[in-house]
């Protein structure tokens, strides 16, 4: 079976009918520089630029930066950037799948043995954008000396000596600045790093004429992004080859669904104009509102919703909404309580809650509960706690669903016994193993030992939980009512079980 490369695409391969196939675009220029070869960017932005060749929008590809010391350079340049995406989901309730080989992608670079091609790249005059995603404890300034010649280790410090050299070989001329859009999942994210770049330039003493030409002549840009990618298909590959009738060895898969929030100029949305070929790619002067409703609504949905299903002895969100109590329980915290909490235009939350419910119903996707359970009480404290809140002021009552959320997330580390992994805990359906901050993990077994099974003894849980500030920021005891609502429904998930308890909930 023929490998995936340049010379199978020109071959005139007989790839598979509803594969999507383009000529190879090798005449088109190198305009992207790309921080991250990855699964998301491949199927995200590499997608996107390479949509807007097909149509001839955009017409420049894409140099990837494999980001750490091993990486898919060499994978990569064996099939000369190609690779097959997978996308696949509920469209209006229809499965659908689309497919296509993405050519967007000239090559890769390991700057770690490539420093000088690396460089070399900032000398392009027409290379204009910088794309990213390194995670979201790349964009960090953490001081190391400058070695010249030799590439260093973080994400801003590779930018940094880029955008140096870029400077340097153009004498600093204001219209070879960079537009950069970082894809880290961090609030602000190119405020961030822009001020990362500026940190290390002033660690490595380069010229003050250097920062203003960072701050003045180069745009950074915040972004958000969203689309659930699940990547190399290692329990379908062989299956996947046999239907495509080649080898690749970067096969990507993600959802349909996608989303790209950038905060800019208009006038950066006429030059790369995703909106033309239909791409859910929104340009603004404020990011805000789009961050909030992802932040509240998609992931406070799951982080609300999965203690209850998980005690429920459910294990996957597709299981949680099929089923007939727990699916009922989903739709209501988002539609009765976290949208009404929210202060923005109902429309656009209720059909960004529509999408989401479709997207949890995904058949392609198994996303488990227990690892959305990962580092629960802080995510809690970032997606749901501010529902609460906000509904209060808004309705002058607690959203009961919610509370209850909060409970079930905090009995879920009952009887747990911490160890070197996490916690090992139990549920109706057997042990599990809990991860989260030990400090926290420490503190909940701590709580839960001192628990009789009364009444008071719940409400002492609930009071003991809710003081902690270092948990939640603040302490939580003083918002009225809520200790007591906590309190109340932690005696009733341990005495009847979290079953009767949902279910009285839902009447």
């Amino acid at each position: 079976m023929q490998q995936l490369n340049k010379a199978l695409l020109k071959s005139g391969f007989g790839f598979p009918s509803d594969v999507s196939v383009q000529d190879y675009p090798e005449h088109l220029p190198e305009r992207i520089l790309q921080f991250g070869e990855g699964n998301f960017l491949r199927a995200f932005v590499d997608w996107m630029i390479h949509l807007l060749n097909k149509e001839k929008l955009f017409n420049g590809r894409v140099v990837a930066v494999q980001p750490i010391k091993e990486g898919l350079a060499k994978k990569i340049n064996e099939q000369d950037g190609l690779y097959t995406l997978f996308l696949r989901g509920l469209n209006q309730g229809v499965s659908k799948e689309e497919k296509e080989i993405i050519s967007s992608i000239s090559r890769c670079l390991n700057p770690y043995t490539e420093w000088e091609s690396y460089l070399k790249c900032a000398e392009a005059p027409l290379m204009e954008y910088i794309i990213s995603n390194t995670t979201e404890a790349g964009i960090v300034f953490e001081p190391e000396e400058r070695v010249v010649n030799q590439c260093p280790n973080s994400f801003p410090a590779k930018l940094t000596e880029y955008l140096y050299h870029r400077y340097c070989h153009f004498k600093g001329d204001p219209s070879k600045g960079m537009v950069v859009i970082p894809c880290e999942l961090i609030d602000r994210n190119g405020d961030n790093l822009k001020k990362a770049v500026l940190q290390y330039a002033e660690h490595w003493k380069l010229p003050a004429e250097f920062c203003r030409w960072v701050g003045e002549s180069n745009q950074f840009l915040n972004t958000l992004v969203d689309r659930v990618v699940t990547g190399y298909p290692k329990e379908e590959i062989e299956q996947i080859s046999d239907y495509l009738g080649y080898e690749d060895s970067l096969v990507d898969t993600g959802e349909l669904f996608h989303l790209w929030v950038i905060e800019g100029p208009a006038q950066l949305a006429n030059r790369l104009p995703f909106d033309k070929i239909g791409l859910n790619v929104i340009w603004t002067n404020d990011m805000t509102p789009y961050r909030t409703r992802k932040v509240r609504i998609l992931n406070g949905a799951h982080t609300s919703s999965v203690p209850a299903a998980f005690l429920y002895g459910l294990d996957t969100v597709g299981e949680m909404l099929e089923h007939a109590v727990m699916g009922k329980f989903v739709r209501q915290i988002v539609y009765d309580e976290i949208v009404p909490s929210i202060g923005y235009d109902k429309n656009m939350l209720v059909d960004f809650a529509d999408s989401v419910i479709e997207r949890f119903q995904n058949p392609y996707i198994h996303h488990y509960l227990l690892s959305i359970l990962l580092n629960s009480s802080s995510k809690f404290k970032a997606r749901v706690l501010p529902s609460i809140l906000d509904y209060k002021k808004r309705n002058h009552m607690l959203p009961k669903k919610l509370v209850f959320s909060l409970a079930a997330l905090i009995s879920v580390y009952k009887n747990g016994k911490c160890d070197v992994v996490g916690m090992q805990a139990t549920r109706g359906k057997g042990a599990f193993t809990m991860k989260d901050d030990i400090w926290a993990l420490e503190f909940f077994e701590t709580t839960w030992a001192e628990f009789d099974g009364s009444t008071q003894g719940a409400h002492e849980v609930a009071m003991r939980v809710l003081s902690n500030t270092r948990l939640w920021g603040e302490d939580l005891n003083l918002i009225e009512g809520l200790t007591d609502l906590v309190g109340t429904y932690l005696h009733q998930i341990t005495s009847t079980g979290i079953k009767d308890t949902v279910a009285e909930l839902l009447k």
